[in-house]
């Protein structure tokens, strides 16, 4: 824990207002000069005395090559410090101290026949980097404007980029290859060059458009920093949400059309088998799901200072080292589709005492692999969701084998042993919002929540749910944090029925060899829950208390040396569920 005494003197130096000095009295302005002067100096001693960076070395890559090249870091926004919250950041503290600004929002979203759309051809950039916006509008112009999403006293963004006017094009329709149902707008043209700014932060960025006709959508884009050691690491999830998107009228769950290959009725016989990235988002207003699985997190853990780094999986797909670089990886809501190399990475970082939250349901379910498009890699995501239409189960590396899920074969290899829970199913749309029940109040994730055995927090379970079953592979020593009943008339699943009821496991396992440790919230709409409160009965606030603990314990390094898991599964009743 890093001493934060030299930031508190830094904001108690920013906060004098020097409007408040009176010119006209010199003895005062003297006064008040001699106590800056001192507050400066003893600013500098604290920090030298207590920032890491005053003293450590840090070798920069020529040297890890063999190059002796040492660099002593001095950064007045270096520190880190642990808090209540977790490990926080100076640096995110003050980001979000800057000027914030609600204009982010859509307040008049596209129609059928008015519209402005695009798509970035990067999914995540680094300083330094041109993306291109590819646009098409009804209207005759248009403009752009870039966000930093946080908190920023509430507002909920910054803006960092305004582009001004631009002349608008309609953009073609975008082609559908038929051998694989795959809609793909590498066709349309005259990209909008935004150069990445070394001023923008590393984070989750929203562009807006607007239309002269005042039609409104988005573009997201992830800024991240390769050089970054933060304590946690926000994982995007680019994979899924491309997955799920129809624009064009193909996504990997649904379709229109003839059948194509050899499929029979499900996975439904006309689904894309490639989805590409080159092309808008058809959900959210073009931001997918974003404002709902995955801003109320990024907006508390930035509200309280908290040491993040945003990647998504698709970077991990491409370094996977890099997930060795944080104390915790984050697995957003509805984090279903993941690669091969992405998987590897984090499992390996788990051996490592890497701490991973899945904070949806269904994570580490679909298996796909990345190819490249004319706009460049990593643009189109494959997953045939069958393995005998896969050109590549013809004797390839069968983990590169997309099958119905990771654990079809040829691939085989169940999400269970990692994640802890088996997906089973979902609670069907408009079939209600179930409570989650406590099971284990004395546990470090109810420290400060109130909540007792058997109570229960309204609305935290809905949409796609895991839950834990004996002998399939989960760790001898997980524990249920939570057990929380679905009537049976409300869900679909083919994984257990007790009573009229199947379940929602909210569960925690500490690696036995690197003491990490690896949650499942057993619910897709958990970081939803965190949202501002809109229903009568609000989950927000323990909700809350909970992820507060999640993030101070996790962001510390391996659990298990201060919270081994302990096994408690085989006291959950009714058994075997």
């Amino acid at each position: 824990m890093y001493n934060i005494t030299c930031y508190k003197i830094y904001l108690l130096i920013i906060s004098i207002k020097v409007s408040t000095i009176n010119p006209m009295n010199p003895k005062k302005l003297l006064a008040i000069s001699f106590a800056l002067v001192l507050l400066i100096i003893a600013g500098g001693l604290a920090y030298f005395l207590t920032s890491p960076s005053a003293s450590k070395s840090t070798t920069t890559q020529a040297g890890r090559r063999g190059t002796k090249s040492t660099v002593v870091v001095r950064s007045k926004f270096a520190a880190t410090f642990l808090s209540s919250f977790g490990i926080e950041s100076a640096k995110i503290i003050y980001e979000n101290s800057l000027k914030g600004t609600s204009n982010w929002q859509i307040t008049n979203p596209n129609s059928q026949s008015n519209y402005v759309e695009g798509f970035a051809n990067l999914t995540y950039a680094q300083a330094g980097q041109t993306v291109g916006l590819f646009i098409s509008t009804t209207a005759p112009t248009y403009s752009l404007v870039m966000y930093r999403m946080g908190y920023y006293q509430g507002f909920g963004a910054r803006e960092v980029f305004s582009s001004g006017e631009i002349n608008g094009t309609l953009q073609p329709t975008c082609p559908l290859d038929t051998s694989v149902n795959m809609v793909s707008c590498t066709n349309w043209t005259d990209p909008f060059e935004l150069k990445v700014s070394p001023n923008y932060m590393q984070g989750d960025y929203l562009i807006k458009l607007t239309a002269s006709t005042g039609q409104q959508s988005y573009i997201p884009l992830i800024i991240w920093n390769p050089n970054s050691h933060a304590a946690y690491a926000v994982v995007a999830r680019s994979l899924t949400e491309e997955g799920w998107n129809t624009y064009g009228g193909y996504s990997y769950y649904t379709g229109k059309g003839p059948c194509i290959l050899n499929s029979g009725s499900y996975p439904p016989c006309n689904r894309a088998r490639v989805v590409s990235f080159d092309r808008p988002f058809s959900q959210g207003n073009g931001a997918s799901d974003f404002l709902e699985n995955e801003y109320p997190l990024v907006q508390y853990m930035e509200k309280h200072g908290l040491d993040v780094a945003y990647i998504s999986d698709i970077t991990l797909n491409d370094f996977p080292n890099l997930a060795l670089n944080h104390r915790a990886i984050l697995s957003l809501g509805h984090d279903e589709t993941w690669t091969t190399s992405e998987r590897q990475g984090v499992q390996n970082a788990i051996t490592k005492g890497v701490n991973v939250i899945f904070f949806g349901a269904a994570a580490v379910l679909r298996h796909s692999r990345l190819e490249s498009s004319a706009f460049g890699p990593d643009r189109q995501e494959v997953d045939y969701r069958n393995s005998s239409e896969d050109p590549l189960n013809n004797g390839s590396n069968p983990l590169n084998v997309t099958g119905n899920t990771f654990s079809s074969p040829p691939t085989s290899w169940s999400e269970v042993p990692l994640t802890g829970q088996v997906y089973s199913g979902y609670v069907i749309l408009g079939k209600g919002v179930f409570p989650l029940v406590v099971t284990d109040p004395a546990s470090w994730l109810y420290k400060g929540t109130g909540l007792k055995m058997n109570q229960q927090v309204p609305n935290v379970i809905q949409t796609d749910f895991d839950h834990f079953i004996p002998n399939t592979g989960a760790p001898s020593n997980i524990d249920i944090l939570a057990h929380s009943p679905i009537s049976l008339t409300s869900v679909y699943t083919n994984q257990g029925k007790w009573n009229g009821n199947t379940y929602s496991d909210f569960t925690y396992y500490t690696n036995k060899s690197s003491n990490s440790g690896v949650i499942d919230t057993g619910t897709t709409n958990f970081i939803y829950s965190m949202g501002l409160c809109s229903i009568s009965s609000c989950p927000t606030t323990p909700v809350r208390t909970m992820v507060k603990n999640m993030l101070y314990l996790f962001g510390q390094g391996p659990t298990g040396l201060t919270q081994p898991s302990t096994g408690n599964w085989a006291s959950i009743s009714p058994s075997g569920s």
